[in-house]
């Protein structure tokens, strides 16, 4: 009996293991022999009989759903090469951009999924007891340090080799390696800002050093660099929330003393960070004015240890796990003073602005690979009789999503345009109310990247205040500029519907600013974010007819631009005619949202 139920067990086990080639199998299933009292099964039978049964070796079915194939980004991005070679028409561009792809397909997507299965952990002592504090990260993670280094990921944007276009170029390699990065764009956006603010503020000792390795395109020789502002007070307002000290030393040098309590990619070389001078009293000037900026080196002494580190913990993230982000302690760390005293937050602003323009070109780049998977996915998939794309309702979804993506590239890619042009010195007024929106097109495209931008209501009113530093200049350079966009499209009649419809959004807002100029201050921050949102719609809607006009543009470049201005570009007015922003209506909001607490 025993041998009986063996064989039985084995054989089955063949015929499931490789169904698909079960001829030989058959012989031997019917070959086996009962044992007296025993009974053969309906499916032996069929077996014997030279018949099968399609689930007869396993329960689950022969259907397998054949996976979306990630082909080369570059390749398969239409509006990025039509774009490029509309600005930037240099063979080597494109060549290079069109071998990164390939790689990226076929070699950094793969080592982005082993980053993310394989997160960084944290060996607080060695064998010995001794503290040592070694974040550990996968070879995957490793790689992807030396990949940015040989392909220049950063470097692109200091060589400047496209004078004003290079850092179109640069962000349209990171854009195709954004979603295959295993999120190493984090730390290569610290780098970038890092480079930035050194640049700005002048790479004398000791940071020419940093300057030129985070700058290189050398692997062994290559930076990342940390940004630790956050502290547990958390949010954006660094200037009350900061309460790390900097102690003068006799040689120049300062040493920190602090609870940094976020430090996204803590296995960088080098940081930049904020901290509150002592006068010769011991005494700290509070706020914004009390903050200067530091440099400090990550690096071990002769012991093994951090010198003046201690990580306390690996964050326990929702998300961006694949990346190192920890708790720190500074407990004399060795730093120099970057910035003049109490300079700090402006002087940092400079890493501000490129991360977060690096954290917008993440959030498009999404936005295109989900489209990219998507619409390959179609050709795929099939359901009730026929495979998705011959579906129209599922082609119309799929085409509001490559809408929203046009838009978004555009309007990124023009910043990035606006930062090579302010980089050699012909900077625009609109520059800096555009980058400002930028911000707040994060949480407008839905990525969960705006986490580390803040709140929309903040970042709205970022936007106010770039108005009401430039006591409403840059308003006026808006409005010309994208009238101005809208100016090359006059005689192409395709594009009536969308030019009529950016032009009298465009009217509707300077009416809404004359009109909200002689109300009270509250009036204009309850309005902040639709109108945040309003300068976005409209100016994207200029882009993409921009765009949709030139001598090399397709039918999809005006068809994107007609279906984007169907939306309502701009929700300011419509909410001002509701009268959202009646001085009356904050204490009704507060009244309506702790209603339950006022009845109990």
């Amino acid at each position: 009996m025993m041998a009986s139920l063996l064989n039985r067990h084995l054989v089955g086990g063949c015929c499931r293991a490789w169904w698909g080639v079960p001829r030989p199998l058959v012989h031997i299933r019917s070959a086996s022999v009962a044992e007296p009292g025993t009974q053969r099964s309906d499916e032996e039978s069929l077996w014997e009989a030279g018949g099968y049964l399609p689930f007869s070796g396993a329960k689950i079915g022969s259907f397998f759903q054949e996976q979306p194939v990630l082909k080369n980004p570059f390749l398969e991005d239409a509006l990025l090469r039509g774009y490029l070679r509309r600005h930037l028409p240099e063979e080597a561009v494109s060549s290079d951009l069109c071998a990164f792809g390939e790689r990226v397909a076929n070699e950094v997507d793969g080592w982005g999924r082993e980053c993310e299965v394989t997160p960084p952990r944290l060996v607080h002592f060695d064998p010995w007891g001794r503290r040592v504090d070694h974040i550990v990260t996968s070879q995957a993670w490793k790689r992807m340090k030396d990949l940015s280094a040989e392909e220049g990921l950063v470097a692109i944007g200091y060589e400047r080799s496209y004078r004003e276009w290079s850092r179109v170029f640069q962000m349209s390699k990171l854009y195709i390696f954004s979603p295959s990065s295993g999120l190493y764009t984090c730390p290569l956006a610290m780098t970038d800002g890092a480079a930035k603010v050194i640049q700005s503020v002048g790479d004398s000792w000791p940071v020419d050093e940093a300057y030129n390795r985070l700058t290189t395109r050398q692997p062994k020789r290559f930076w990342t660099s940390g940004q630790w502002m956050t502290e547990r007070q958390g949010g954006s307002d660094v200037g009350h929330g900061t309460e790390t000290i900097a102690v003068s030393q006799t040689d120049g040098s300062y040493k920190l003393h602090g609870y940094k309590w976020f430090t996204s990619a803590t296995d960088a070389d080098m940081t930049l960070t904020l901290a509150r001078t002592q006068d010769g009293t011991g005494a700290t000037t509070p706020g914004s004015r009390g903050l200067s900026l530091f440099y400090a080196e990550v690096c071990r002494g002769e012991d093994g240890r951090l010198k003046g580190i201690e990580v306390q913990r690996l964050k326990d993230k929702l998300g961006t796990r694949q990346m190192p982000t920890a708790e720190l302690l500074l407990d004399g760390l060795p730093a120099h003073k970057l910035s003049e005293e109490g300079r700090g937050v402006a002087s940092i602003a400079n890493m501000l602005t490129v991360t977060r323009i690096h954290n917008s070109v993440s959030a498009a780049a999404a936005m295109r690979r989900v489209v990219q998977l998507a619409r390959d996915y179609a050709t795929r998939r099939t359901a009730f009789g026929k495979l998705l794309k011959d579906h129209p309702l599922h082609m119309q979804t799929l085409a509001r999503m490559e809408v929203e993506t046009r838009g978004a590239f555009l309007l990124v890619m023009d910043v990035c345009r606006l930062l090579g042009r302010e980089e050699i010195s012909f900077l625009q007024k609109i520059w800096h109310l555009i980058i400002s929106t930028l911000k707040l097109t994060c949480h407008f495209f839905g990525q969960v990247l705006s986490i580390w931008e803040g709140t929309t209501n903040v970042l709205s009113l970022d936007v106010l205040r770039c108005v009401a530093r430039s006591s409403g200049t840059v308003l006026h350079a808006y409005f010309s500029h994208t009238k101005s966009l809208l100016s090359g499209a006059s005689g192409v009649s395709s594009l009536a519907p969308a030019i009529t419809a950016v032009d009298a959004a465009l009217s509707e807002l300077k009416d809404f600013v004359q009109v909200a100029a002689t109300r009270e201050p509250g009036y204009l921050e309850l309005a902040a974010r639709d109108l945040a949102y309003s300068l976005a719609r409209i100016y994207t809607g200029a882009l993409l007819i921009d765009h949709a006009c030139w001598t090399g543009a397709s039918p999809s470049d005006a068809y994107a631009a007609l279906r984007w201005c169907e939306k309502d570009l701009c929700p300011v007015v419509t909410k001002q005619r509701r009268g959202c922003y009646d001085p009356n209506s904050p204490p009704l909001d507060a009244a309506l949202v702790y209603d339950q607490l006022i009845q109990d």
